[in-house]
């Protein structure tokens, strides 16, 4: 007989949801044994068995022990108590709900591996650092892959073959109890109506500030909220003389509280945690025929909304609930009827029969398969795992290790992709069926990904869209459609306490009247101080600066000379003039590049050496400068979704496979053979890598001669921390009119990109974000971490007026982007070269800012990533055509 073993993050005892639900039923036709997450225990471990249900034994692991969960260091005592759960000779089907007990699977040899993913869990607070490792191991050994929801059906489909979307269900019978109105509830039979109710767990979903502000907006509405208050400060939980916290109930006694009723509330919070979750209550409520209303939750809102109320922000919330209260008895009969065609066409019954076919139809593995497929889950569990979702590897960290317990061979593929950053996904766009693109994270953009936060959006620093290529500009319209607005520049400096126009020398009107003497006087002097070559100005590079990173624009003046110079700090004073160069060029430069001027060569940056522009200077001195104009003075960004949007809008054209959370630590180039830290291979007939070329020839490792390796160390690069914070500000408050602002003083942040204004539906109602960019490097390394350095940033934020008194902070949190910018030093060029002659001679086409090492703005990723592909595609018509020949 077959025994599923289940690995639970829930216990059994908790709130009655989908692993109750389900299991209970699968118990008719296989003994479940439910392992739960141990408990601390000072005495000798043993393993606790209790038996909630008929046929399913809950176990419960006893351990001294203090790591909470299936922490590492509970694996030696929980392993060899795996190794004794099921009955000698029975086949075992493994059964996940956490990725986190993957360690155990090597002591059951399973037959079948199932995970049941109701959750994104690692969208969770604070979710063990494993997580996202231990789930890709796990979507790589599985048989079988059920997603909660459809939007977890959609994050999960492209990473395993086999996947069924298994939304919540519900249990009508028990439900339609509540149709009795005449039930009572004992906790809430003395709360005067109207009650509106809402029962599940308190924790970082729940949105205690819009629970608090309804209550506020009706006190004599009485809220009745039930259920466990867990990761959260009780303390955050809004206490009026409206609002009854009745605590966990029972399953048993759901319908009570429903028969009570007047309004049924889901009143989730929109952020990270919330993304996936697919409720299981908006069915329960649907079965007792109670009017609804939800917040946007996406698997609510479709395919429910034409049932519940959907309402963002307070007050669309407070008027769906009038509305709700406030019913015709015809639109309660279309509501009810409504509601009882959804309930009729789902069940927990019917959810488990499908469930029962699919265990009974996929094939089991071999013993021998089995065996090395569990001791695979036991390496990959161990594989190295950096800090944090956002983290990428160091540069000079040791590799990570290639996992030699998974059997699999090779598998072949025409093209691989290494990064689905902008060029990696415009490579595989324009590429074929026959293209594998892998990322290690868990979501594609690269550096141009985007994240949520208490509702605010916020990107891994600031990228807007501008191009002056048309093929370009057509891919921006192909990929976002009418999720873009355009608009005109606001680029400032902050410096002596006022702001000045971008770009400085041009905006200098405002400063105080000894700065803007020495700018003019210095521009004057750079100008006339060498009349040699002034009027050569043929043939000059125009630059430019849509990522406004604050540098290229030294080039662009009305006049340049041949002359040569031996750095970039020399540069500056020969462009701009000493004024300048001191006032802003010299301070702001040193604190975004990290390292003396001096240190860095200038070829990037044209080739020539421009003469400043004194009519701009001047003019620009005297009266305040108008908006700017020209190609560079207006740029787009998606309107929904962050600049995420844009790098999602490659997904429906990729016609090749996306494969992520796939770390790729081995690059075997002779053998054309990729390998991931998952230990899957793949072989290749060509490979197109845009991740960063120290880390590509690390992966390549003892194969590339001594000479690369030594360049590839050489290339040094400016890492970039983001502290992204959101406020809550007055409906008057206007926080700044602005996109993105340089400070070359003495903040810890050297630019703040003002997300919020970039598109205000980064903000939610009531909310402003932005993000502080601070460079480090190991010549100019963080003064502070963690929570210090997002407390520093705050302060300096509110030094220079961004924020004020009475802004409250709502959302806080830090990204880091260890490669941002590639370091022109003397001895790049040499480096690059070195490297890009050897890999030449292995079908490895490097493209992109961090595989090239060059400096490249997201408009020319996308080319990059083109360029990449016609590069294969060409190769393969030679080859063709010799073929034919």
């Amino acid at each position: 007989m077959t025994t599923i073993v289940v690995f639970s993050h829930l216990r059994w005892d908790f709130v009655f949801q989908r692993p109750q639900h389900l299991l209970s039923r699968l118990a008719q036709h296989y003994p479940v044994l439910f392992v739960e997450e141990p408990e601390f225990d000072d005495g000798a471990p043993f393993m606790q068995r209790s038996q909630p249900a008929p046929n399913v034994t809950v176990c419960r692991a006893h351990t001294p022990i203090h790591a909470v969960g299936f922490h590492d260091d509970q694996l030696r005592l929980l392993q060899p108590m795996m190794a004794q759960l099921a009955p000698p000779g029975e086949q075992v089907i493994a059964w996940f709900y956490t990725p986190m007990a993957l360690p155990l699977l090597q002591s059951l040899q399973p037959a079948l591996v199932v995970y049941d993913c109701m959750d994104e869990l690692a969208s969770f607070r604070n979710p063990p650092k494993q997580l996202l490792q231990r789930e890709s191991a796990l979507l790589n050994i599985a048989d079988l892959v059920f997603a909660g929801g459809p939007s977890l059906y959609e994050a999960k489909k492209h990473r395993h073959p086999n996947v069924h979307c298994f939304s919540s269900s519900v249990d009508v019978v028990h439900f339609q109890q509540a149709l009795d109105r005449s039930r009572i509830h004992p906790q809430q039979q003395d709360i005067p109506h109207p009650r509106l109710g809402f029962y599940g767990v308190l924790d970082e979903r729940f949105d205690p500030e819009l629970v608090g502000e309804v209550a506020d907006a009706h006190p004599e509405w009485q809220i009745v909220l039930a259920g466990p208050v867990v990761k959260i400060d009780p303390e955050r939980l809004p206490r009026r003389a409206n609002i009854h916290y009745l605590g966990q109930q029972p399953y048993e006694a759901l319908p009570d509280l429903l028969a009570g009723w007047d309004v049924c509330l889901m009143p989730f919070a929109i952020n990270e945690a919330t993304k996936f979750i697919s409720p299981t209550k908006v069915l329960e409520y649907m079965a007792a025929q109670l009017p609804i209303v939800s917040t946007p939750i996406a698997d609510v809102a479709n395919p429910y909304g034409h049932v519940v109320a959907i309402a963002s922000g307070a007050r669309e919330f407070v008027a769906a609930c009038e509305a709700a209260l406030g019913q015709t008895p015809e639109q309660r009969a279309r509501m009810v009827e409504a509601m009882n065609a959804v309930v009729a066409a789902t069940s927990w019954d019917n959810t488990a029969t499908h469930m029962h076919e699919l265990l009974e139809s996929t094939p089991p593995r071999s013993v021998g398969t089995t065996a090395q497929r569990a001791a695979s889950a036991h390496a990959a569990s161990h594989a190295k795992v950096h800090a944090g979702a956002q983290q990428a590897p160091q540069a000079g960290s040791a590799a990570p290790k290639v996992n030699p317990l998974r059997s699999q061979g090779a598998r072949h593929v025409g093209t691989v992709i290494i990064g689905a950053g902008p060029t990696g996904l415009s490579a595989a766009y324009h590429l074929g069926a026959d293209t594998l693109l892998l990322d290690r994270n868990e979501t594609v953009g690269g550096w141009c990904r985007s994240i949520e936060d208490h509702g605010f959006t916020f990107d891994h620093a600031g990228h807007i869209m501008f191009s002056n290529d048309p093929y370009v500009l057509k891919m921006y319209e192909v990929l976002l459609g009418d999720n873009v607005h355009w608009q005109n520049r606001e680029a400032w400096i902050y410096s002596k306490g006022v702001y000045t126009r971008y770009p400085f020398q041009g905006a200098l009107y405002g400063l105080p009247p000894k700065v803007i003497t020495e700018c003019v006087m210095g521009a004057i002097e750079a100008r006339y101080g060498d009349k040699a070559g002034a009027n050569d100005a043929a043939d000059a590079k125009t630059i430019d600066d849509c990522c406004a990173d604050g540098t290229t624009d030294v080039c662009n003046t009305d006049q340049s000379v041949k002359g040569q110079v031996k750095n970039f700090e020399q540069f500056i004073y020969q462009v701009w003039g000493k004024g300048i160069a001191q006032h802003f060029a010299i301070p702001y430069n040193r604190k975004l590049w990290t390292v003396p001027l001096a240190e860095m060569e200038t070829s990037w940056l044209g080739g020539r050496v421009p003469l400043p522009n004194l009519e701009e200077i001047v003019q620009g001195a005297l009266e305040p400068v108008p908006k700017p104009v020209g190609p560079n003075a207006r740029f787009g960004y998606p309107l929904k979704g962050g600049f995420q949007a844009l790098m999602n809008g490659f997904l429906p054209h990729i016609k090749g496979k996306i494969e992520l959370g796939a770390e790729v630590v081995q690059v075997l180039p002779r053998e054309h053979i990729v390998a991931l830290a998952d230990g899957r291979r793949f072989r290749y007939d060509d490979l197109i890598s845009t991740m960063p070329l120290p880390e590509l020839i690390k992966a390549i490792g003892d194969e590339a001669p001594e000479e690369v390796r030594k360049a590839a160390k050489g290339l040094r690069h400016v890492s970039i921390r983001c502290v992204n914070i959101g406020i809550g500000i007055d409906n008057e408050r206007v926080v700044t009119d602005k996109h993105w602002i340089y400070y070359p003083e003495d903040t810890i942040f050297h630019r703040i990109f003002v997300q919020g204004n970039a598109s205000p539906e980064c903000n939610p109602p009531g909310g402003f974000g932005f993000t502080c960019e601070i460079s480090y490097s190991p010549t100019k390394p963080l003064p502070l971490d963690g929570d210090e350095l997002i407390a520093r940033a705050i302060e300096d934020c509110r030094k220079v007026g961004m924020i004020q008194d009475g802004d409250r902070i709502l959302a806080a949190n830090q990204v880091d982007m260890p490669y941002a910018y590639v370091l022109y030093d003397h001895q790049r060029a040499r480096n690059v070269e070195t490297c890009k002659v050897w890999l030449k001679g292995f079908d490895i086409t490097l493209v992109g800012r961090y595989s090239e090492w060059e400096y490249y703005n997201s408009d020319h990723a996308l080319l990059a990533g083109k360029r990449g592909a016609e590069t294969v595609l060409a190769k393969r018509r030679r080859a063709q055509k010799v073929s034919a020949e």
